[in-house]
Parts: C-alpha cells; structure tokens; sequence
C-alpha cells in the first residue's frame, strides 16, 4: 500500500491538513451511468478520480496546494432515467451540493474552487454565475477534463459517450474493469430528424434509448491503453499548468 498523498483529501489526515495551507480546492464531478457493453458504470468518477489526482501530484511538485476533494459520483442523467441504474442528480440538487461545500471552503479560508468535470450532462455555468452572490470570497470555476488536450490529435474517432477515447483512457487506467472491445457495441447513434437539432446552434435533451442501442455513441474499435496513457498526460500536464497558474495568482489579481 502506498503512502498517503497529502493533496488527496479522503486519503490525508488531520494531523497533516491543520499543518498545510490550501489555496485550490480541487472538486471532481461525475457520474454513474451505462457505458456502452464494456465499460464499468463508474467510468466517469475513475476517470476523474485519475485526472484530478495525477493533475494535483504535477501541480504540487511545482509548489502549488490543491487539495483533492472526493468525486461527487452521482451527475445529470434525466436522458437516461429508462436505462437501469443510470443514476440521476438534478441541476437543483447539484446546486445545493455546491453551496454547502463553497460555504465550507469560504469559511475556512481556501480563496479557490475548481471544479473538475467528467460527465457531459453536467453543466455548471449558470451556478458559477449565481455562487459568488452568496460566496463573495470565494474565486470558483470549471472545467471539463476531456476538453483540456485536444483528442483528435490522440485518436482516430474519439466518440461522444464510451468511444475510442473514453475505453482508451480506461484501458490505461484499471485494464482489468474493460471489457474485451469485442464484447463492446459499435457506439451507433441515430440523428434527429429534424435537421437543425442535429446542430450545435440549438440543444435539446436526448433520449438515450432512442440514440443508441448499446448506450454509446461512438465506435471503441481503435481504441488502445497507449492511446489512452499518452492523451492523460497531456491533459494532466495542461491542467496542472491551470492549478500552479490559479495557486501563485490572489484572487484580487485575475485581472490585468
């Protein structure tokens, strides 16, 4: 078993939290839903459970102090309420998960708050733009962690939803919980019919069961670990450049 990381909260311990002073809070946001055939219904919480760990180790050995809090499991799946077990969060309750760990942060005195999303059901603009509101102290932002590198210099097809990228990634990360690729489906989606709606100047929310077959959208014929291990690093090194960048800037300083 290895040492506890000091910046991964549910791994440190009291003794060593009252000693080090925090200056980016680090929150992971999944989701637990079907990925396709061979993937494990935890693949957005690993995944970020991976990113942020390994993006706050890089961050940390050049003097910033994020701390890691636990991954937030559970995201927005109203598109997938009719696939067993798809869990589901509304916005709302989200919302108020939210405002009870920035009053904690505000209070304690941790200027930063990054969230760090995995799933694309989630979407955290309009939060961020009321929480300052009640949370004046408290600089808070996202990302989405699969947007931090760009996949297409990585991979062939990297799919929308347990494509070539997603079982790659996962591939690299905990090889034993994949699946063959040939147990996978091959990630067929269906369009709207009405054409505008199959472009990204409108949205609507789809109905998963009636995209695709074996719920993923995306092909993870190509995929390969070594794919996966080479796109990680580059998104953790761009995202541990972010967390040194935010932890060396006062928040009365983000601007020019």
């Amino acid at each position: 078993m290895s040492s506890p990381r000091p910046y991964i909260l549910s791994e440190t311990n009291w003794k060593t939290v009252k000693n080090e002073d925090y200056d980016v809070a680090v929150l992971p946001w999944g989701a637990t839903e079907a990925h396709n055939y061979h993937l494990p219904y935890g693949t957005d919480v690993i995944q970020c459970d991976f990113v942020a760990a390994e993006s706050a180790r890089k961050a940390w050995e050049r003097d910033a102090k994020p701390v890691v809090l636990p991954t937030v499991p559970f995201g927005v799946n109203t598109g997938q309420l009719d696939v067993d077990l798809c869990l589901n969060m509304n916005p709302s309750t989200q919302m108020a998960v939210l405002s009870d760990i920035a009053d904690v942060l505000e209070r304690q005195g941790v200027p930063k708050l990054v969230i760090l999303n995995g799933h694309g059901g989630n979407h955290f603009k309009q939060m961020l733009r009321t929480l300052p509101v009640d949370f004046p102290d408290l600089f808070s932002c996202a990302l989405n962690w699969y947007q931090a590198a760009d996949d297409e210099q990585y991979f062939d097809e990297p799919g929308d939803h347990a494509g070539e990228m997603e079982s790659s990634t996962m591939m690299h990360i905990v090889p034993d919980w994949v699946l063959p690729l040939s147990e996978a489906g091959d990630g067929k989606a269906n369009k709207f019919t009405v054409p505008a709606l199959n472009e990204s100047w409108t949205f609507v929310q789809r109905e998963w069961t009636q995209v695709t077959e074996d719920t993923g959208v995306g092909n993870p014929a190509a995929a390969a670990a070594e794919k996966g291990e080479a796109f990680l690093s580059a998104v953790t090194d761009n995202i541990a450049d972010f967390l040194v960048d935010l932890s060396h800037t006062d928040n009365d300083d983000l601007y020019e």
